[in-house]
């Protein structure tokens, strides 16, 4: 007996909601959802080191709101403050990569 799967990938969930890549509305919710990403990343690097959130602020010269803030995609992040939080904060380095 033959079954019809319906399964759809992401990339065609994305392309209906928000259109192709490329379409500005989908650039706008990639670049939106790399930003929340980066403040996952950056909370997970910090509970897996053991710290607070004002010890790392404390560490990299910040505030604790401000830490809060980016872990919680409400605020972007320049690129000087992001090294500094990885270098002082979590004693690591930043490796970037970029795609065309």
């Amino acid at each position: 007996m033959k079954t019809k799967t319906n399964i759809i990938t992401f990339d065609e969930i994305l392309d209906k909601k928000y259109g192709k890549k490329g379409e500005a509305k989908r650039e706008e919710w990639e670049q939106e959802f790399e930003l929340f990403r980066l403040g996952v990343l950056l909370e997970e690097a910090r509970n897996k080191l053991g710290m607070t959130q004002e010890e790392l602020a404390q560490k990299c010269g910040t505030n604790k709101s401000y830490i809060s803030r980016i872990e919680n995609n409400s605020s972007d992040i320049r690129l000087s403050t992001l090294m500094r939080i990885i270098q002082k904060g979590f004693g690591g380095h930043l490796k970037l990569t970029l795609k065309i």
